[in-house]
């Protein structure tokens, strides 16, 4: 499905519920298939949540998780655990391409029994099950912190829980600290001093009801708008002003973008502040790097030039974002360089118009350049793709003004 996307509006106004956190949904799902009596409420109605839930109700020996990164390094690391159990963990093509081998040697150094069934570093996986009595693990630190955060996760059903050294500079820090808040919220031990992290064995938990923020990540595109707009006061749903998730950072960025948030009870509302000067930004992503598409996109719209650092994660997701953004930034007149870690976009008022958008199977790619019909109309390519973290993003937007046509290929 490839979508036109235009509007008229140039006044934002609306509210907007936004479905749970696939971050959180995801390492809570996991906690609750390791302790039943857990209950969840408000979880992400994504694509990669229901792959997770799915995968873990089954008893299926192939265990296909499509696109959905976190469930293929979540998933890997609880069935190394699940004593007895022997599955094979594969995914789409895309999946085939993402490295899985640091969280395997890391698995392997407790004794677990995976191999790798076709290109060596690589799924699809076959992973033994089994008890496991060692507890401690080396790691480099500057991996996607969701090879960490699966480890974390199981930790505490291991015989004599998990100590993890990581080995130079830490990345994503704030999804580590979501991965052990919601440990302490079961009441499991938890210690994070320097570069070890230990987690304390649990045999079980109080039975408890766990209630998913939203998505800060998903909420990152109305931001964006809120900058694009001439005018803009929108209100999302549900939110913390003191959230356990790393792109909460969102706050201050676009504060830098002239969007200012405020919150009453579990709503924020962002405005565009009037007659805001502009100037080029210079962001540290290290930790908050999911938002780089949007943030990328906004300066692009706003007309205004970024230099945006910690980028290296994105060449393992979904697509390599920072290619893919250089590619389709250039159809639309920027002059964007990109490096391994880095993204240098020069100011310009000129953008192009009904620009078909690639989105490589990504989500963000999809989201991210949404905004953008503020200015000029887009065309977005396999627009269906939101559905993987965001499936009722388009009519969110149609809520807001916005004309989505579905044109031909």
């Amino acid at each position: 499905m490839n979508l036109l996307l235009k509007t008229s509006q140039a006044n934002l106004q609306g509210q907007i519920a936004v479905t749970g956190s696939k971050s959180e949904t995801n390492r809570l799902l996991l906690l609750q298939a390791l302790f039943p009596n857990i209950t969840l409420a408000n979880t992400s109605n994504s694509d990669d949540s229901e792959v997770m839930q799915k995968a873990l109700v089954g008893n299926e020996e192939i265990v296909d998780i499509h696109h959905a990164g976190t469930a293929m390094r979540f998933l890997t690391a609880y069935f190394a655990v699940k004593e007895g159990r022997e599955v094979v963990m594969t995914g789409s093509s895309r999946m085939q391409e993402r490295p899985i081998k640091i969280l395997v040697e890391a698995l392997a150094q407790l004794g677990v029994e995976i191999s790798y069934l076709k290109e060596e570093g690589y799924p699809p996986i076959r992973i033994k099950g089994k008890k496991i009595a060692a507890s401690k693990v080396t790691l480099a630190a500057n991996v996607s912190s969701q090879y960490i955060s699966a480890l974390l996760l199981v930790a505490s059903k291991l015989e004599n829980g998990l100590e993890l050294t990581l080995e130079g500079e830490i990345t994503s820090i704030p999804y580590i600290k979501m991965t052990l808040a919601l440990l302490n919220d079961l009441e499991i031990q938890t210690s994070f001093e320097g570069n070890v992290i230990k987690v304390y064995p649990k045999a079980e938990v109080v039975a408890k009801e766990m209630v998913v923020e939203s998505d800060w990540s998903s909420a990152s595109y109305f931001f964006s708008l809120a900058a694009l707009a001439d005018t803009a006061s929108i209100t999302l749903s549900s939110y913390k002003e003191n959230s356990l998730q790393g792109d909460s950072a969102l706050i201050s960025l676009y504060e830098k973008m002239g969007v200012e948030t405020t919150f009453q009870g579990n709503k924020m509302t962002l405005v565009k502040q009037p007659n805001f000067k502009f100037e080029t930004v210079n962001f540290d992503l290290n930790n908050t790097p999911d938002i780089a598409q949007t943030i990328v996109v906004t300066c692009l719209g706003l007309g205004i030039g970024c230099h945006l650092t910690g980028l290296h994660t994105l060449k393992i997701k979904e697509t390599d974002r920072l290619e893919a953004l250089r590619i389709e930034l250039t159809k639309l007149g920027a002059n964007i360089s990109v490096t391994n870690d880095s993204l240098t976009l020069v100011a310009t008022n000129e953008i192009n118009s009904n620009v078909k958008i690639a989105t490589y199977n990504d989500h963000r790619m999809a989201m991210a350049f949404a905004p953008l019909a503020l200015k000029v109309p887009i065309i977005i390519e396999d627009a269906g793709v939101v559905s993987k973290s965001y499936p009722d993003f388009w009519k969110d937007l149609t809520n807001l003004g916005f004309e989505t046509t579905e044109i031909g290929a």
